[in-house]
């Protein structure tokens, strides 16, 4: 199937969500929905099992468990993941206001992207909230529709950095043929501007994140940067070499990437 047809599909697939899916598994930008309560099922608490997934506590898992998918919906539309994410920033900008940059053009933060500057609820919310099999066929379409949303407390910091003199770096695990859709969401999104934005190559096809993005940071020092805060929504993004001088993890219960 040609591409422009198949985007199409797709593209009707989520615009019919609204009328298709009930009301639970309905999607507009970060709109609350009932707060999460706890939910157990088969012996699983999801709130216990949300809590051991930020802690990194659960690792290499590949899927929410099927019981938690609408306890996982229920938190990413609703304002405990919002209230998660503003407590996060806060502490974020709160360091990042404590210090005294340079001034010479080499104190850097590092972002990650996907659901730490750009939300993809609007995908996963028609594929289980993450209970589903990753398709990566289905998601690379997503992402050259470049309708991803900004998560707004995350924005909030970019600006804040970029008003303090921060130069701005984002380091995603997308890969390199996805660089227009990126800078385009990006910039849609309200991150005007950036120092670097590294993506995969062809040679970095076969390592984790981890060691891809380690290995990016170390270049970034190598090249005289200063990497003086880093976030991310994955373990991955934020540990590992050169992880910066303060890390911050967003929630994302939605999925693992080691």
């Amino acid at each position: 199937m040609a591409k422009p047809l198949f985007l199409l599909l797709i593209v009707a697939t989520f615009l019919s969500v609204s009328t298709a899916a009930d009301k639970s598994r309905q999607i507009h930008p970060l709109r609350s929905l009932e707060a999460a309560g706890d939910h157990q099922d088969h012996g699983i608490s999801c709130d216990s099992w949300r809590v051991a997934v930020e802690t990194n506590n659960i690792r290499e898992w590949d899927a929410v468990p099927v019981s938690c998918e609408f306890y996982v919906g229920n938190y990413m539309q609703g304002g405990l993941y919002r209230k998660d994410s503003a407590f996060i920033i806060d502490q974020a900008i709160e360091y990042a206001e404590s210090l005294k940059l340079v001034g010479d053009g080499k104190d850097i933060w590092v972002f990650d992207i996907d659901e730490t500057c750009l939300s993809n609820l609007p995908y996963y919310s028609v594929h289980g909230f993450g209970s589903e099999p990753y398709n990566d066929t289905l998601f690379e379409a997503w992402v050259y529709m470049e309708m991803a949303f900004p998560l707004p407390e995350t924005l909030k910091l970019y600006n804040r950095l970029v008003s303090l003199g921060f130069k701005i770096v984002f380091l995603t695990g997308r890969t390199e043929p996805k660089r227009n859709s990126t800078v385009m969401n990006l910039l849609k999104a309200g991150y005007t501007s950036w120092e670097k934005l590294l993506l995969r190559g062809p040679s970095d096809s076969t390592t984790t994140a981890l060691v891809f993005k380690s290995g990016q940071r170390q270049k970034l020092e190598e090249q005289g940067y200063r990497i003086l805060g880093n976030i991310g929504d994955e373990w991955s993004d934020i540990l590992g070499a050169s992880a910066g001088s303060r890390t911050f993890k967003l929630p994302d219960p939605m999925y693992y990437i080691s």
